[in-house]
């Protein structure tokens, strides 16, 4: 085998990127990232978990691009909670 394929995406609320590119065997979550040309958010994962950059891709991983959460769900629920006891 000499690439393995793999597909970068990146989501926002109004339209997913997805970038497949071809790498040579060994390459890390920054190579595909560097080859995709998209950048990273928050942070980056394979397949829904959160991995670094100098992880090792296999071929058909997915690698994906997370935002920064907008608001600590944890506090939204407090002030939910809050919210509902004053009434």
């Amino acid at each position: 085998m000499s690439s393995i394929r793999v597909e970068v995406v990146y989501a926002t609320a109004e339209s997913v990127n997805a970038v497949t590119v071809r790498l040579p065997p060994g390459a890390t979550v920054r190579d595909a990232l560097d080859a995709s040309g998209l950048t990273a958010g928050a942070a980056v994962g394979v397949f829904g978990k959160v991995v670094g950059a100098q992880t090792r891709l296999k071929d058909g991983d997915r690698v994906e691009i997370y935002r920064p959460l907008a608001a600590d769900p944890k506090e939204q629920r407090r002030r939910r909670a809050a919210a509902k006891k004053r009434r």
